[in-house]
């Protein structure tokens, strides 16, 4: 497991056993970092990770605090996180996914009319690398559907959408975790639309194959470690 994931479990045993109550502040960072066996650095990874999905709220001046969710619910979405991590099927979503996936941009780089290649820059406009990781996966979902409903396949375009909303909840936590990975998500998706705006089949092809690896290779990588 790694250390970040560790910080992660004994953050919430001490939830779960009442040790930490929602809406309690966090002991200061060196006696919270002492008494878990963790270095600072680590701590302060997995706070960050969970500030950015409402388990811990990080007020400046102030302090950490337990966000004001049931007990019942900060345990559940960590065990989301713990459990996700060791999870080897959607993995094999993530190979389906990038074996259909390129086909699908190479046919919409053919057949992409003008209406569709103003939607598809309308949904990456508003995208910073200062959005929400949220809301930088909700337009990575856009920006794909739009791609394959563009390749005129409309079994492809379901099967690749079917996939994609199976893996969401994996880009969520690989944003959060994974120092660039919203930089190379925006970069990468940039790069597929350039290439289907040019109509150039084989690079639209070779862009998408390499950012839906990005998301396969970074799981492979977090299940070997855990």
């Amino acid at each position: 497991m790694a250390v970040t994931d560790k910080a992660i479990e004994k953050l919430k045993v001490m939830i779960s056993s009442g040790e930490l109550q929602p809406g309690q502040k966090l002991p200061r960072e060196p006696d919270l970092a002492a008494s878990l066996g963790l270095s600072r650095n680590s701590l302060r990874e997995a706070v960050r990770a969970l500030s950015l999905v409402r388990i811990l709220d990080v007020r400046q001046g102030d302090g950490t605090y337990v966000s004001d969710l049931s007990a019942e619910s900060l345990v559940d979405t960590l065990s989301f996180i713990i459990e996700f991590q060791h999870d080897s099927s959607v993995l094999e979503l993530l190979e389906v996914r990038r074996i259909l996936e390129p086909a699908a941009c190479a046919r919409a780089a053919e057949k992409i009319s003008g209406r569709q290649l103003v939607e598809l820059e309308q949904i990456l406009a508003p995208i910073t690398t200062e959005s929400p990781v949220a809301e930088l996966v909700q337009a990575d979902v856009e920006f794909h559907r739009a791609i394959t409903a563009a390749s005129g396949n409309s079994v492809l375009a379901s099967l690749i959408e079917s996939l994609s909303s199976s893996t969401q909840r994996a880009r969520v936590w690989r944003g959060i975790t994974q120092e660039g990975a919203l930089a190379r998500t925006l970069a990468e998706h940039r790069a597929i639309l350039d290439a289907v705006r040019a109509h150039d089949a084989e690079l639209a092809q070779m862009w998408s194959t390499i950012h839906v690896a990005g998301v396969e290779d970074w799981l492979r990588r977090t299940l070997d470690a855990s």
